[in-house]
């Protein structure tokens, strides 16, 4: 049901960029609701990523419950009230400069931070240290390389996937709870996501893989091992 929102709401939405937030913010004032079903229908795959989006930019969307079109309970994104809009976001993620890539390259090689493998420029992506979502801008007229680091795509999406599922991103966004975790520094951490837990990420490539082997008898203790190829990672407890 399309509701009343306040002049001052109204202006702030008008700033906010992105296609994927335009989308969900124009289909929640014309229709004061949009679903994960309807926001699949726009071609977004993954509905709380898009939601995400907007929530990055300060604009404060509730999660709602809804019965979709068969039946099922589904999840829906309504406005928040204005008072929760977070004014130091509503312009969105300032853009990252090539330049900062370049000097990141120079300090470390083109290799990602996280497996340490070696990639073509082109194929690593500067990522956040502690995520976006627990510091907003961090850009104060100039750029800080030790606030960033490399990763290769598999890394920046294991690395997403597990923020999210962090209690730190969704309740506490403690900032300091984030430094002292593997995927802001997998050099010297303290925990992965508030569970104490030892990583390692192992990568063979090329020439390398020829002597790739893994033992039964590997004596690293392990909770659990995934495997993908010719690279695998270990925690251990």
């Amino acid at each position: 049901m399309k509701k009343e929102y306040s002049e001052e709401l109204l202006d702030l939405l008008k700033r906010v960029k992105g296609k994927r937030s335009r989308v969900i913010i124009d289909h929640i004032l014309e229709h004061g609701i949009i679903t994960t079903e309807e926001l699949e229908a726009y071609g977004y795959k993954h509905p709380p990523r898009a939601a995400r989006a907007v929530r990055e930019q300060g604009i404060p969307l509730k999660t709602v419950y809804v019965k979709s079109s068969d039946g099922r309970r589904i999840a829906a994104y309504v406005l928040g009230d204005v008072s929760e809009v977070k004014m130091d976001r509503i312009e969105g993620r300032t853009i990252i400069p090539k330049s900062l890539k370049k000097e990141l390259i120079q300090q470390s090689g083109s290799k990602c931070s996280i497996c340490c493998v070696a990639f073509e420029e082109t194929m690593l992506q500067v990522d956040h240290r502690v995520p976006y979502e627990i510091t907003g801008n961090q850009y104060e007229g100039q750029w800080n390389p030790a606030d960033y680091m490399l990763l290769c795509g598999s890394c920046q999406r294991s690395k997403s996937w597990s923020c999210e599922q962090c209690d730190n991103w969704a309740t506490q966004k403690d900032e300091s709870i984030c430094r002292e975790c593997y995927w802001a520094y997998p050099e010297s951490y303290s925990h992965l996501c508030q569970t104490d837990i030892r990583r390692m990420d192992i990568a063979w490539r090329g020439e390398e893989t020829k002597d790739y082997t893994l033992s039964e008898s590997t004596p690293i203790p392990r909770v659990w091992m995934r495997e993908s190829s010719s690279r695998v990672s270990y925690a251990s407890t």
